[in-house]
């Protein structure tokens, strides 16, 4: 087996080569590689988890129960923050870079002749994997859409679970959500029960003649009370998502599946999901780590800040925010929607990709210009900030947060509190 490169993305010799066909949906390509690969889909059941804002939050807490519950479980998730392997979860803990490798290789000559796309790629050396564990349950979070996504390959996937859908990747899905709403609901199989939390009600429209059209039984369900479900998982958006995998795990124990309701509540209670609404200290400094990559991600999360500051060691009066906003989202409105007058924000780039600048920024929202700064790279924007009891928010991207999580990886006096793998059931 080839050596994994001396420093960097441990997987960036065999994922790279792959990167030109970028963002291409369809099921052609992955099921022709995957029949060629013996078919591992084929060996494991599975559940799935749709939607723009809270799916892996979703996957976290029915996958969690699964394993408190006793079953041999698996999760697939995007993206990831620092490494690949976290996409991927063989029981509690993440995939080994080993076996990660060993996979990709594995599927790499089949994935060179059917032209995959590197989240196919992945998909495959996955299933790869859950396939040679000996998983009996895993739950998959869909990358992009739905109908088309790489995760629907899976030919049985009883259960589904919707997490909440808005605008977001509307250069791919489409331009207004029942469009977009169209493409998630194409996860919907013939007598699958699925699951989903209030929705626009055009959203809704769309889910429920999708599931009537194909046979799909579908359930709206009421945000959890957090007093009788408490989670691990911070947020009051998390009612929702929590009533979503409760939904789900009830379904998969209706059909046999050994799950009970102490194993749901334990594992709710030890969920851990990274990058969001995360406590963590740099260099001394309080910081709150949120993606709030899009704009429904946004307003939720200024509606969170606003209504439970305490609960984030926060203060009432102006926030102290450091931004970086990839240029595909609505960076003028997600702006808006998280500084309030008094707050301030320093822009940054996000490495790796094409963002939204201060000056672009401050151009298209000339009423937020005075409250807009800008630093050449993340350490930068922190130290400007200085000292200070109040935690500085980072948000804007996942890979923004990736970033800081990467360097704290790399050097661990930098970051204090930072959950780098997700823990195992308690």
């Amino acid at each position: 087996m080839p050596e994994p490169p001396a420093s960097g993305d441990p997987f960036a010799d065999l994922i790279e080569p792959f990167s030109r066909r970028g963002v291409d949906l369809g099921l052609g390509r992955l099921g022709a590689a995957l029949a060629e690969l013996g078919h591992p889909e084929r060996r494991f059941a599975a559940v799935q988890v749709a939607g723009t804002n809270g799916k892996g939050s979703i996957c976290t807490l029915v996958h969690r129960a699964l394993l408190t519950s006793g079953l041999r479980a698996g999760l697939y998730t995007s993206p990831h923050l620092v490494c690949w392997s976290e996409r991927i979860l063989i029981g509690a803990g993440p995939i080994s870079v080993a076996n990660l490798r060993r996979q990709l290789e594995r599927a790499t000559p089949a994935a060179r002749r059917h032209l995959l796309t590197p989240f196919e790629l992945v998909t495959a050396a996955a299933f790869l994997a859950f396939a040679a564990a000996e998983l009996e349950l895993v739950v998959l979070e869909v990358g992009l859409g739905g109908r088309l996504d790489a995760t629907t390959c899976h030919p049985d996937r009883s259960v589904i679970g919707f997490a909440s859908i808005g605008l977001d990747h509307t250069e791919i899905l489409g331009p207004d959500p029942a469009t977009i709403a169209a493409e998630k609901a194409g996860v919907l199989q013939p007598g699958a029960s699925a699951f989903s939390g209030p929705q626009d009600p055009a959203v809704a429209a769309v889910l429920t003649a999708q599931a009537r059209a194909v046979g799909a039984e579908l359930h709206w369900v009421e945000p959890l009370d957090l007093n009788a479900w408490p989670l691990g998982l911070p947020g009051a958006v998390q009612a929702s998502n929590g009533a979503v995998a409760l939904g789900m795990l009830r379904a998969l124990e209706e059909r046999g599946w050994p799950i009970d309701a102490a194993g749901i509540r334990r594992g709710f209670a030890g969920a851990r999901w990274p990058g969001r609404l995360q406590q963590v200290s740099w260099r001394g400094r309080p910081l709150l780590l949120d993606g709030a990559h899009n704009l429904p991600a946004a307003i939720a999360l200024r509606a969170e800040l606003d209504t439970e500051p305490a609960r984030h060691g926060l203060k009432p009066g102006p926030r102290a925010w450091v931004l970086g906003i990839l240029a595909n989202k609505q960076g003028p409105e997600i702006v808006t929607a998280l500084l309030a007058p008094g707050d301030r924000a320093t822009i940054v780039p996000v490495p790796g990709h094409p963002r939204w600048s201060q000056p672009a920024l401050a151009a298209a929202c000339p009423q937020l210009a005075p409250q807009l700064n800008a630093a050449p790279d993340l350490a930068t924007a922190l130290g400007q900030h200085g000292a200070s009891t109040a935690p500085l928010i980072v948000a804007g991207s996942l890979y923004l947060v990736g970033e800081l999580l990467g360097a704290a990886r790399r050097d661990d006096s930098l970051l204090e509190g930072a959950l780098l793998d997700r823990e195992g059931p308690e």
